[in-house]
């Protein structure tokens, strides 16, 4: 449900139309204080009307608010309601950190049904897990649980790990705000990301939040973002430039996999193709053969055939879909108009066939007991010799050309017998 609206600015001085396209999109936050504090909600709708673009948003942050609770509060209701084109989860500050068995039952379940209820609720909808980050000096109460706790980048990792997990798991997208902080952290040490909790974001913090957040939702480079709330300047851009290469540069890294439809087809006979989805990410499929539409809802058991009632070239496409995204893949199929097997009838020498027609591996030809056949030469559409087969024995009533090396298309076979010389046009299709 992303609705795209066109609208133009006229470039006066220049003479010409620029287009420019504008975004609207409804989100919904669901998490708690490091959601709240600074209003990051708010802090991303400013910087896409800086941008064009429209952000309508409701939340739900209660502080310290888990997944568990968000099952069971208004956090559900509103997912339920439905209408929504994006819905942040974002889970309380330390679980997804705590130690695995903890986690497995005290996260990842809650998760999962927050998720499920985002898609049965919200077809089209995209679930976004908010990957936070690690305190400042690491969570020192439960490192004596849990020693990797005991620094930030303990804690970092284990945040990074388990929210990596529920993205890929759950089918959902990701959004590293934790990743950012981590390259800031690194590489400009100087820009304070933390309120005085160690914890809790501060001004920067949640600037370097809400752009990672414009990135996943508008898909625009944030080094063209103007707003910069109230920070200087400078920095303002040097967190947009960290924005840039961990999330903008990455960003088929941090979404849920796109459809992608291929295929692949095989002649069986003169008019019936068998086709062969090697699709990925796909939900459902649907083929459209030239003549009909057929819709296949079994993307495992990835073989169709369609049986063709008329002569021609026809384009057959396939459309992959999931959670309404789709790709499209095509390909051209000729039906020759001939059949399988094509038989020559000659009032001296009787009935010579060849088959399949149109061939794949192999061409062969047939010829009965009182006739000899001398060669067999396939020729392509401007007469270049492409194959040909001398036969040098009394006996040969069935000869082969291989067609290995050759491509599809349409050929010219001559047949040629002690007493005359047949041509035939033929296909090719691999």
């Amino acid at each position: 449900m992303r609705k795209r609206i066109l609208f133009f600015a006229i470039l006066i001085l220049c003479g010409f139309v620029v287009c420019v396209a504008q975004q609207s999109l409804n989100v919904l936050f669901v998490g708690n204080s490091y959601t709240q504090v600074n209003n990051l909600p708010q802090m991303v709708k400013n910087i896409a009307s800086s941008m064009g673009d429209e952000l309508n948003y409701q939340s739900n942050t209660p502080g310290g608010c888990t997944f568990y609770q968000h099952c069971y509060n208004n956090s559900m209701a509103m997912i339920c309601n439905g209408g929504w084109d994006i819905v942040v989860l974002q889970e309380q500050s330390q679980y997804p950190s705590f130690p695995q068995e903890q986690v497995e039952m005290e996260v990842f379940p809650y998760a999962q049904r927050l998720v499920d209820s985002i898609y049965s609720n919200n077809p089209c909808c995209e679930p976004m897990f908010y990957m936070t980050w690690g305190r400042k000096n690491g969570d020192a109460d439960n490192a004596v649980y849990f020693p990797v706790l005991g620094t930030y980048e303990g804690m970092d990792s284990m945040l990074c790990e388990r929210y990596t997990y529920m993205a890929q798991e759950y089918d959902a997208s990701l959004c590293p705000v934790g990743r950012v902080w981590r390259y800031l952290r690194e590489n400009h040490s100087e820009i304070e990301l933390y309120q005085s909790d160690e914890s809790h974001p501060s001004l920067a913090g949640t600037y370097a939040a809400a752009c990672a957040f414009y990135v996943l939702f508008f898909h625009r480079n944030p080094e063209l973002i103007t707003f910069s709330s109230s920070l200087p300047q400078a920095t303002a851009q040097t967190i947009r430039s960290a924005v840039r290469s961990v999330v903008f540069d990455n960003l088929t890294q941090w979404q849920r996999p796109k459809p992608q439809a291929s295929f692949t087809f095989e002649m069986i006979d003169n008019n019936t193709v068998s086709f062969f989805s090697t699709s990925q990410n796909v939900s459902n499929l649907t083929w459209y053969f030239g003549e009909e539409a057929t819709s296949y809802n079994q993307p495992d058991d990835n073989a169709i055939e369609h049986t063709y009632s008329e002569t021609g070239t026809f384009v057959v496409s396939l459309v992959a879909e999931r959670h309404c995204m789709t790709d499209t893949a095509r390909a051209d199929i000729t039906i020759a108009d001939n059949s399988s097997i094509n038989i020559i009838n000659d009032e001296k020498e009787g009935s010579i066939s060849f088959y399949p027609n149109p061939a794949k591996d192999v061409l062969n030809i047939n010829c009965p007991e009182n006739v000899k056949l001398t060669s067999v030469i396939l020729c392509d559409m401007y007469g270049k010799i492409v194959a040909q087969n001398y036969c040098l024995s009394n006996d040969n009533k069935t000869i082969s050309l291989n067609l290995d090396n050759i491509a599809s298309g349409s050929y010219i076979l001559q047949i040629n017998t002690e007493k005359a010389a047949y041509t035939y046009k033929t296909m090719i299709t691999k």
